[in-house]
């Protein structure tokens, strides 16, 4: 019998070089989930998480500037790549998680039929805390089942649950900026990561 497909988590921002890639594997760490180009193929992960750029300065490593900061907060920056994300990555993505609301734009433009899987990074954690943790499953779930759950959950409370204002749901650009754009822009992902996986962890 074929193992389990995995839950596949996409995050999206420009050239896939600074932010996406950080939230990409910081929520691997968080999520105990494996990242694009880790394992030996032999365990099929739970949960899976790449990331790609809507502009991606394809084949490029992460940044010096925001590898630091994600490596100092437990992720790893080993092995990565930028990539062009294609419709076919939002296709076969469980849930899509970007930058800003203007890569949200784009995924939906490319895969219309992904509008209520697809959210801001910060968006999610916003409705990921108006979310009854009641609502999800408990007792003998998988961090993957509760991940699940709470996309369709979050969706459901779009417009009830709005930041304080719609640049709340957007991070920075940092690329090409200095090391204190590359800290606001990583204080404005990494909390957000930290409350989704807050949401979804055991």
């Amino acid at each position: 019998m074929a193992p389990p497909a995995p839950l596949r988590v996409l995050v999206v921002c420009t050239g896939n070089i600074c932010r996406s890639p950080a939230a990409e594997r910081l929520l691997a760490a968080g999520l105990g989930a494996t990242f694009r180009g880790q394992g030996d193929g032999r365990l099929a992960p739970a949960i899976e998480v790449s990331s790609a750029g809507a502009g991606a300065l394809v084949g490029s490593p992460m940044t010096d500037q925001m590898a630091e900061l994600v490596v100092a907060h437990g992720g790893a920056v080993t092995g990565f790549s930028a990539r062009q994300l294609t419709p076919a990555m939002i296709q076969a993505a469980d849930v899509v998680l970007t930058a800003t609301r203007r890569h949200r734009s784009a995924v939906v433009e490319l895969v219309p039929g992904a509008v209520r899987r697809t959210f801001t990074l910060r968006e999610l954690a916003r409705l990921a805390a108006a979310v009854d943790p009641a609502e999800l499953p408990g007792a003998g779930s998988t961090t993957a089942d509760r991940l699940a759950a709470l996309v369709p959950l979050a969706a459901a409370r779009r417009g009830t649950a709005r930041a304080h204002a719609p640049s709340d749901d957007d991070v920075v650009d940092p690329y090409g900026g200095t090391r204190a754009l590359y800290q606001r822009a990583f204080g404005e992902l990494e909390p957000a990561v930290r409350a989704i996986v807050s949401a979804v962890r055991l």
